[in-house]
């Protein structure tokens, strides 16, 4: 059977394949809270209550950079878009077509 967000049984799975979906979820979910504290922080009317989330928010952000760093040295596949992609400058859809 199955765990939650798992698509084959675990049994089947290696650990390579289960530590990625860890970090996978990890990743994930560090995005979902930095939208919530967003939202929240842009709905929030006291200022004092708008920084904190705020600050939770960048808290969310390092967590999902790390989670990100994690994934991006144990899979070559990550690396490389990874190294594509993040801090390039200009039109990031015309990136790949400099690389063909």
């Amino acid at each position: 059977m199955s765990s939650e967000g798992l698509h084959a049984p675990r049994e089947r799975l290696s650990k390579e394949t289960l530590a990625m979906h860890q970090a996978i979820t990890s990743l994930m979910e560090e995005l979902e809270a930095t939208d919530w504290y967003r939202q929240r922080a842009d709905d929030c009317d006291d200022a004092e209550l708008k920084e904190i989330l705020l600050h939770n928010m960048r808290e969310e952000i390092e967590h999902a950079a790390m989670a990100l760093e994690w994934l991006r040295r144990r899979n070559p596949d990550f690396d490389r878009q990874l190294r594509t992609y993040l801090f390039t400058e200009g039109d990031i859809t015309r990136i790949e077509e400099a690389h063909d």
